[in-house]
């Protein structure tokens, strides 16, 4: 079985040492450096906007997958592009027109993913489900880092696996939210392909061994 792809979550990174985040994760065997945008209208909280997620860019040698937590996504596309987006993930739950945004996000030359939060059930993306690249199963509700993981996030990624082996056998399930070194074997062997970690990656004594024990798990 393929190692896990794991997404550092950049939310979690010390950011008055920011560069020197980036330059260690630049060095370990992360897949791709996460970003999380949050409006403080979809979610409660505010992040960072696009002269950091430019900043970042210019000093990140690892593709960069964008998680949009914002109430309408479709004006800022482009400029996640422009600050290196290789994958943009919206929620299904802040996308009114969810298939013309997903169309948006291909032609503009990323992949897209769709995001749905603890409550929504995965038989609500099966008409999107062929489109995407990846879906970002939630397993905390998004807007703070620290919560603890919701056990039934487990079941939930069973049946989007098995959804998508009939819809779309390459889907990419990611998920985000109080995922460790304790879970994340579990987490794969449910149907999981990527995991986002954060405090659990810069709150570690080795972040760059941290990493590896999680793409081994």
């Amino acid at each position: 079985m393929s190692k896990l792809k794991i997404c550092p979550s950049i939310l979690a990174a010390d950011f008055g040492q920011l560069n020197d985040q980036i330059a260690m994760l630049n060095n370990s065997a992360c897949d791709y450096l996460h970003i999380d945008m949050m409006d403080g209208v979809f979610v409660p909280n505010i992040s960072f906007g696009f002269p950091v997620t430019q900043a970042i860019f210019k000093q990140a040698s690892k593709p960069m997958d964008f998680h949009l937590m914002i109430k309408d996504a479709d004006p800022y596309l482009t400029h996640c592009v422009k600050s290196g987006a290789q994958i943009i993930s919206v929620h299904q739950e802040a996308c009114r027109h969810l298939h013309r945004t997903v169309s948006a996000i291909r032609d503009l030359g990323a992949k897209p993913g769709v995001v749905i939060n603890p409550h929504t059930p995965v038989e609500a993306l099966m008409d999107i489900l062929p489109m995407v690249y990846l879906v970002l199963v939630m397993s905390v509700n998004p807007g703070f880092g620290g919560q603890s993981f919701i056990d039934r996030t487990y079941d939930k990624i069973h049946r989007l696996r098995a959804l998508a082996n009939s819809l779309n056998p390459s889907l990419e399930i990611q998920v985000d939210g109080g995922v460790s070194v304790n879970n994340a074997t579990q987490l794969r062997e449910a149907g999981a392909t990527m995991l986002v970690a954060g405090s659990a990656v810069f709150k570690a004594p080795d972040p760059v061994e941290y990493i590896e024990a999680l793409r081994n798990s």
